[in-house]
């Protein structure tokens, strides 16, 4: 059960260090918009798209236990990446360096989920889940407050000195310098993944037995083929929608304050810190209160009524009000995750493992949302508010649809 919880640290630690990435790319790379920016996003979430059924093929071939160091090993082979980025000046290298790192989680993901549910009795496995989940937003309140400190400190010195530069050559110094701190935190993450990963190739751990699934699989005279399950595929749709607005209100959310303007910089440099507390908050609620008070389904159409309620309340305020208003939507968000999932593979039988892959597919969303909302604002001109209310509020009507009548849509065949 450790050894779960740490990797769940440890996804929720590189996922969510996005959130500090997004204003330190921008300024380090002199990009210039927020569009651009937004790629960080985009390359760390579209991996899980590409890598989600691949990744349960390598599992089958390789096995869980193997699965789980190659995974970690990914992840210390993208955190190198960052090295020659920083001294290349290559906005790319970064970007490759993210999309590596998320291929990493995407593995990880795939593999870690059935220990969870082997390790110990099925009937306390969602507590083990509530456990393992909660390391999980702790790591994710912890990253942005951790590489906030390293890089966003140092970039907003650089970007006053970068006002006073007065040549390209001062400029290009001072941006180099600022890319130098990328080294340290970056270096030492790939040192410890590497120690992660060798202690765990000595671990004793069970493995997780597919023979069984695949025989069954194969003897089964069903007609049915994993499209005759529709509440999967708009289940998947509702994961997307999820995890778009997980990421809104997450990662974007230290860009929206900087067009505040009056919101302290503490405020702005440790943003996404704040979401993922007030996400914790929730998370432990729903611990306490689901199934006992209150149903999947009702928490669910309840999270997603508050997230437009503080969706337009933000839009609708100013200043240090409205940046509440956006991080309150990690207490509004930290449930949907939770309720969706199982709602979208209920009833798959010999199909749960596909269907799972295919949900997981649906983190997508928080490739393309953020990408939406900067095209909007960058491109299109629209308020930087508005064109946050017409990301959001879409999403959540949809995913209102999926907790009232898309996830009974019944089975064909």
């Amino acid at each position: 059960m450790v050894i779960c919880c740490a990797f769940y640290f440890i996804l929720g630690f590189i996922t969510w260090a996005n959130g500090s990435l997004i204003p330190f790319a921008k300024k380090a790379f002199d990009l210039d918009s927020d569009l651009q920016a937004f790629l960080v996003t985009f390359a760390s979430y579209i991996a899980y798209f590409f890598l989600a059924i691949p990744s349960s093929w390598i599992l089958k071939k390789i096995g869980f236990h193997n699965g789980l160091v190659l995974s970690v090993v990914v992840l210390g082979v993208g955190s190198l990446i960052f090295i020659p980025a920083a001294e290349k000046s290559s906005y790319v290298l970064f970007l490759i360096a993210i999309f590596v790192q998320g291929s990493g989680m995407a593995l990880l993901q795939t593999a870690v989920n059935p220990y969870l549910s082997i390790i110990g009795p099925i009937d306390s496995a969602a507590q083990r889940i509530a456990i393992a989940g909660f390391c999980n937003k702790a790591a994710g309140m912890i990253a942005p407050i951790v590489l906030g400190s390293l890089l966003l400190k140092g970039a907003n010195a650089a970007e006053a000195r970068l006002v006073q530069a007065t040549t390209e050559v001062e400029k290009q110094t001072i941006l180099n310098e600022l890319l130098d701190q990328l080294h340290a935190p970056y270096i030492a993450l790939a040192i410890m993944l590497a120690v992660f990963a060798i202690g765990l190739k000595f671990v004793s751990l069970p493995e997780v037995n597919t023979e069984e699934e695949d025989v069954n699989e194969k003897a089964s005279n069903s007609s049915k083929t994993i499209f005759s399950y529709p509440h999967l595929f708009l289940g998947s749709l509702a994961i997307f929608f999820c995890v778009a607005v997980e990421v809104m209100a997450g990662d974007i959310i230290g860009t929206y304050a900087r067009e505040l303007g009056a919101v302290p910089q503490v405020f702005r440099d440790n943003a996404t810190a704040f979401t993922l507390g007030f996400m914790l908050v929730g998370y432990l609620i729903g611990i306490i209160t689901i199934p006992r008070f209150i149903s999947q389904q009702a928490a669910l159409r309840v999270c997603t009524s508050v997230g437009i309620l503080f969706t337009v309340l933000s839009v609708f305020t100013t200043g240090v009000v409205s940046f509440w208003f956006v991080a309150l939507l990690g207490l509004a968000n930290s449930l949907l995750w939770p309720a969706i999932f199982p709602l979208g593979i209920k009833g798959l039988g010999r199909f749960t493992k596909t269907g799972s892959a295919i949900m997981i597919m649906g983190i997508a969303g928080g490739a393309v949302w953020p990408l939406l909302y900067g095209y909007m604002k960058d491109e299109l001109h629209i308020d930087f508010q508005h064109a946050f209310l017409y990301a959001m509020i879409p999403a959540y009507l949809y995913i209102v649809y999926f907790a009232s009548a898309g996830h009974k849509v019944k089975s064909r065949g």
